[in-house]
């Protein structure tokens, strides 16, 4: 399906250079923001308590944001538990407070906008349970860049695997280093969004590569340059449908979707952009650059041995 047919090829792989340097520049800076900075961890990660308060109706978790903000406790995640009427607090650790006293000021605060607020139960996340996180999410995202890498490599090409994931890390740093700049939030549906990038991300790189191999076994006499160009040309159309779909549904989980779904969605438009830039101008360059060939992706038939006993063998048709 296409909604257009763009006839002549665009010399993407011309300007490749320059893009790449600006894709290093950006990566560097992030990679700066990460180590000066730091992320700005959520509770999940960090330890803190945790409530969960019931209504008797329809609760409104603005209202209660605003309650809580007051109190002058700040990075407090709200977010309905179950049903409407029930609301989960994720509240990090406040110094000169425990968890008990924090839970009753809050408690506290509610009843006095809400008198049918009722606490359910309370606990303390403690920095262990986030230290554990923390390591399995970086598993997580180890396992995802290994299975990557061994899945293009077999089905491709060496050459195709390392451009892959050299651009999928790229993804994956730069969205960190916005988090890191601007001191967003970095919960736990911030790294499902992360790792989801990295998956709709080597989507994208699979897709231009699939049409690299095809045209390299229809085009014979063009360069490799021309065939990258051809490739990514060919497949504008299925990106922009693609791409465009999926934005448009993260586009109103950004504005409708409320403070829980906020930096979910926005990690994820981060995502969606750079991960159509890297697909084109950092995977498909640095494959160039690695040398891909038509040798590397159509072996050559094993020639047949000449048999003795064979009288056909070795004659000339």
């Amino acid at each position: 399906m296409e909604f257009f047919k763009i006839k002549r090829d665009i010399p993407f792989m011309r300007h490749a250079l320059v893009l790449n340097a600006v894709s290093l520049i950006t990566f560097l800076a992030a990679v700066f923001f990460l180590f000066s900075r730091g992320l700005h961890l959520s509770v999940e990660f960090t330890g803190g308590t945790l409530m969960e308060v019931s209504y008797s109706q329809s609760a409104d978790l603005n209202n209660v944001r605003d309650t809580i903000a007051k109190l002058g406790l700040t990075d407090v995640q709200v977010q309905n538990f179950g049903t409407a009427r029930d609301v989960l607090i994720r509240m990090p650790v406040q110094k000169g407070s425990n968890s008990a006293q924090q839970s009753e000021q809050v408690l506290t605060a509610l009843k006095a906008v809400d008198p049918s607020a009722e606490l359910r139960r309370t606990e303390f996340v403690g920095p262990q349970v986030g230290d554990e996180l923390a390591v399995d999410g970086l598993k997580a995202l180890a396992f995802v860049i290994v299975g990557i890498v061994l899945y293009l490599a077999i089905r491709f090409e060496w050459k195709f695997a390392v451009a892959a994931i050299i651009a999928n890390l790229h993804d994956v740093i730069i969205i960190l280093g916005f988090f890191a700049f601007f001191q967003w939030e970095f919960s736990l549906p911030v790294l499902a969004a992360v790792l989801a990038v990295l998956g709709y991300s080597v989507n994208e790189s699979v897709v231009i590569f699939d049409r690299i191999r095809e045209n390299f076994r229809r085009y014979r006499k063009m360069s490799t340059v021309e065939i990258i160009d051809n490739a990514i040309t060919s497949t504008i159309s299925r990106t922009i449908i693609t791409h465009g779909c999926t934005q448009l549904m993260v586009l109103s989980m950004l504005l409708f979707g409320g403070a829980t779904l906020h930096y979910f969605a926005l990690a994820l438009t981060i995502g969606i952009l750079f991960g159509i830039y890297s697909s084109v101008f950092v995977a498909a360059a640095i494959a160039m650059w690695l040398g891909i060939k038509r040798e590397d992706l159509i072996k050559a038939a094993p020639r047949k041995e000449d048999d003795p006993n064979d009288p056909n063998s070795g004659a000339v048709v």
